[in-house]
């Protein structure tokens, strides 16, 4: 039995695991540490969030990214210097050695609720019981495929989160789905991989971000574009800071904010490496994906409704992530089914608790109750701390209960 058990060794899991650690809660967590970043984002890549807003939480500042760089003399800045995916995966399994040592490299396969607690069926067979549940798997299970490339097969057509490595694609053509910035990100890789590479959006032109200006800004600029984790702007500010309002805002209101606000947008250093190497065919919906010859046959429709044809060895989907509750299929279906959603998605209160007692979700499946915060990894440093205080209040009032029964 434990107190606490946390599912996902990401940045949120490590996170609230840490504070946990230095509050004395008892708890277990399970995941691979950092497997979304070491296996399931491209070699090469470079962050989007700035430097400041790529930090792991952990009580006082030594947890930091820049107290990383400082120690290890790794050049940084909170903004000037994009942060590169070896440093920061460098840099998490760091802070997971030094401030959550105990992580238990196996996976949940099942959570069920019983009448007063939850039980976990782990990989290897090990079933334990917890009174309270953190569910911290970040996107992992989330990944969403557009219906006209579903039905393809796995070998010719895969998600972004399927790639680390890209040198297999080398001499191959292979075409891109998206405009966002795992697409740009991935497309440029890929050329520079050696792949003669595709991208096709629906958008009609792709948006890359601004360099930075000039520092210190204005006051003027200070107040009118605020910048925050998420990117500068009163409204990016206002998610960042207040997240905890977003809950009560209208549902369709909180819905489109979550599917339109920070929108398809690569970084800036991007434009350069992608327009050198990358065909892009813009304004395009695909209507239909087939397989001819051991390829793939892409129909396409332009926006004036003109039609054409593209024939690729291999098609990625970089189509992002979607929190519906069904993914996460490592959740009982009567455990899923007696959550509270909304559009598929599941509500949490203001401590992320879910409608099933001490069950907590965080990250992107708590995205319709706290906005577009939990898609961004500077999330954790609003989470954690918060998190981490309620379930130690909750657990320690379990521990008196327990004190009580036996006496």
């Amino acid at each position: 039995m434990t107190n606490v058990a946390i599912i996902g060794a990401g940045p949120y899991g490590l996170s609230i695991a840490a504070h946990l650690r230095a509050l004395g809660v008892d708890y277990r967590v399970f995941g691979r540490p950092l497997d979304t970043w070491k296996a399931h984002m491209p070699a090469g890549m470079m962050l989007k969030s700035d430097g400041f807003a790529s930090n792991l939480s952990a009580p006082g500042t030594e947890g930091t990214l820049a107290a990383y760089c400082a120690r290890h003399g790794h050049a940084y800045h909170d903004t000037r210097l994009p942060v590169s995916l070896d440093l920061f995966v460098e840099y998490g399994l760091d802070f997971q050695r030094r401030f959550v040592p105990d992580v238990e490299d196996r996976c949940v396969s099942m959570v069920e609720r019983t009448e007063q607690s939850f039980t976990l069926t782990l990989d290897d067979g090990e079933i334990l019981t917890a009174d309270l549940v953190v569910v911290a798997t970040g996107i992992t299970h989330l990944e969403r495929i557009p219906a006209e490339l579903a039905d393809l097969p796995p070998e010719l057509a895969t998600h972004s989160s399927a790639h680390n490595d890209l040198e297999r694609f080398a001499n191959r053509d292979v075409t891109v789905v998206g405009a966002g910035s795992s697409a740009i990100d991935l497309a440029t890789l890929l050329h520079e991989a050696g792949a003669r590479t595709h991208l096709v959006a629906r958008s009609e032109r792709l948006k890359f971000s601004s360099p930075p200006g000039p520092d210190p800004r204005g006051r003027w600029q200070r107040v009118r574009h605020p910048s925050s984790g998420l990117g500068p702007g009163l409204r990016s500010w206002l998610f960042q800071n207040l997240p905890s309002l977003y809950r009560f805002l209208p549902g369709g209101l909180r819905l489109t904010l979550a599917q339109r606000h920070l929108g398809p947008q690569a970084a800036w250093l991007m434009r350069e490496r992608f327009e050198a190497g990358v065909d892009a065919t813009l304004g395009t919906q695909i209507e239909h994906a087939s397989v001819e010859d051991g390829r793939v046959v892409l129909r396409l429709r332009m926006h004036d409704g003109e039609r054409t044809e593209l024939t690729t060895d291999h098609v990625v989907a970089a189509t992002g992530y979607w929190p519906d509750i069904d993914r996460l299929a490592f959740l009982s279906e009567p455990l899923r089914e007696s959550l509270r959603t909304h559009t598929d998605m599941p509500v949490v209160s203001r401590s992320f608790e879910t409608s099933v007692p001490g069950l907590y979700l965080v990250g992107p499946p708590a995205l319709n109750s706290f906005g577009p915060l939990m898609r961004f990894m500077v999330g954790a440093e609003y989470v954690a701390p918060l998190v981490a205080g309620r379930l130690a209040k909750r657990a320690g009032r379990v521990e008196a209960v327990r004190a009580t029964a036996v006496a």
